[in-house]
């Protein structure tokens, strides 16, 4: 994604990419999209993950540079795509990442998976990568660190300025159930089945600053809270803040933080198609002065810690009614509320043939669960496949 800060001042222009609302369309229209993806290395043999992240990353930079990096724990990947006004050269650079790492891998005589959580019991704490601010976050965490060999995606959105990245989080706060149940693929930890199906969600909610983001009256309510968390030691500094939804601190856009790693290229394009497209009709509502739904902290937090437990499988909970509903419902009702910014982008018969197939085959707990059934072992087998 672009190097570029949030525009503070005259000195400090936001990027080009930057985009603001869509218009009627054209490829100027489109807002880009990039993504942070983290993988996990297993041994091909044992299936148990496999503490050799700095070798596999060194082998990989040869060919990606930058865009390959460690994580904090030595079991981790991380890659980052460049933004993307098209979809398909978005998903082309997935795969071309992908297919770089799983060589460097296999030279080290690994494997990759993506998914939220390791499937087999690991030894806890993980092995943390070096690193001062990696050190620093132990100390201050303890054993919050002990359960961070988990991965995420972080799709980024690119925004004008803050006031505006803001705004956006308002309006699309209240659709992160549905996003949760759609990228969910995290349903083993320590070698068991959790009984939900993103486990990763829940350890993410433990931190201080996490799970959906405060409804924000202005900039200086942000900028108030963000210095409170800094002052308190809640968090080390921008970077801590782990809300699903945040204003990145290193590049002008707005990181949507509550996906699990999706199994395949497919699960993370389609879910990178709603993103934007949720992102796209908020800045179209926030230009016509349009009002966000404001459900309450704890309500939504319930709302998130239902969509985790259940996935697509089950009920979630309607922010509207506040009466449990379909998954695969409140699913369909997002879709319908962005079709037009879909459409706009060219993004919806994609995102119509990943749901008629996440409808079919299940989301990646599902699918772990499925080849999981008789061994856990079968689960990490299927996610190699996946990869």
């Amino acid at each position: 994604m672009n190097r570029g800060q949030w525009a503070t001042d005259a000195e400090d222009p936001a990027p080009a990419n930057a985009a603001g609302p869509p218009g009627d369309g054209g490829a100027a229209d489109a807002l880009t999209v990039g993504a942070e993806e983290e993988y996990l290395l297993v041994d091909p043999v044992t299936r148990a993950v496999s503490p050799e992240a700095g070798k596999v990353v060194a082998a990989a930079s040869a060919e990606l540079g930058d865009l390959v990096t460690t994580e904090i724990t030595r079991y981790q990947v991380e890659v980052r795509t460049d933004p993307h006004t098209s979809l398909a050269d978005f998903a082309a650079q997935i795969r071309s990442l992908r297919s770089a790492v799983s060589r460097a891998a296999a030279d080290n005589g690994l494997a990759v998976v993506s998914s939220g959580t390791p499937v087999l019991e690991h030894p806890l704490p993980p092995p943390v990568t070096d690193g001062r601010r990696y050190a620093r976050s132990v100390a201050r965490f303890g054993a919050l660190d002990d359960e961070q060999s988990v991965c995420a995606c972080h799709l980024h959105v690119a925004m004008p300025d803050l006031d505006t990245a803001l705004k956006v989080s308002n309006h699309i706060r209240c659709w992160l159930p549905v996003v949760v149940a759609l990228s969910a693929n995290s349903p083993f930890w320590q070698g068991r089945d959790t009984r939900y199906a993103s486990w990763r969600t829940m350890t993410w909610a433990r931190w201080p600053a996490a799970g959906p983001p405060p409804h924000f009256a202005s900039r200086a309510h942000f900028e108030d809270l963000v210095a409170d968390l800094i002052d308190s030691e809640t968090v080390l500094d921008r970077g801590g803040l782990y809300w699903d939804i945040r204003p990145s601190h290193h590049v002008p856009t707005l990181e949507i933080r509550a996906a699990d790693a999706a199994a395949t290229t497919e699960d993370l394009v389609l879910l990178a198609a709603v993103v934007r497209a949720l992102v796209a009709m908020a800045l179209t509502d926030v230009a016509a002065g349009v009002q966000p739904a404001r459900p309450d902290a704890e309500t939504l937090r319930s709302a998130c810690w239902r969509a985790a437990r259940d996935g697509l499988t089950g009920r979630g909970l309607d922010l509207g009614s506040r009466r449990l509903t379909p998954m695969t419902a409140l699913v369909d009702r997002l879709l319908a509320h962005i079709r037009p910014a879909l459409e706009r982008h060219g993004d919806l018969h994609t995102v119509t043939a990943g749901w008629k197939r996440l409808r079919a085959l299940g989301n990646g707990a599902v699918r772990q669960r499925t080849a999981g059934r008789r061994s856990p072992v079968d689960a990490v087998d299927h996610l190699i496949r996946e990869f």
